[in-house]
């Protein structure tokens, strides 16, 4: 009797982590099951027809009733990612900006980075190499949902 106790206690443990903390299935809940049928043929095997069929549905019962509590008392919300992501991809139709208006790098540009023109922070591509923080840049085209910029010429 006790071997039967102690095939089911792992058997529960085993299914209720593969559900609830093991995602996929996997060699837990295999072994879970295999140790609860184990249990069930055990009963059959050492006690009769009905004392087995009655320990199959009381085993039945509590793995229905355990999976019913955790859904119930909203276990699956911590076990949930709940992050929302509130950003958007910048869209160029709803910009100002134009061929030829300068700005500044707020970062390197190696070669993505930021930069700001007329106080607002864009996502660029440098047309030339690296770009150094601070420079000056000035946008040469859009391709792609891209902006591309150069440094400024200082030509006097």
């Amino acid at each position: 009797m006790a071997f039967t106790i102690i095939l089911t206690i792992v058997g529960l443990v085993l299914v209720l982590s593969e559900i609830f903390l093991i995602p996929g299935v996997g060699v837990a809940g295999v072994l879970g099951v295999i140790s609860l049928g184990g249990a069930c043929y055990y009963v059959f095997y050492e006690f009769g027809l009905f004392p087995g069929a009655v320990f199959t549905g009381a085993i039945l019962a509590v793995l229905i009733g355990l999976i019913a509590y955790t859904i119930k008392t909203k276990a699956w919300k911590k076990l949930a990612l709940d992050t929302r992501i509130d950003s958007k991809v910048q869209n160029l139709e709803e910009e100002t900006l134009s061929v030829g208006d300068t700005g500044k790098a707020v970062t390197r540009l190696a070669p993505i980075g930021m930069a700001r023109f007329d106080g607002r922070g864009y996502e660029v591509k440098s047309l030339e190499g690296m770009i150094d923080a601070g420079t000056d840049v000035e946008v040469v085209m859009f391709e792609d949902n891209k902006i591309y910029v150069k440094p400024v010429s200082s030509d006097f």
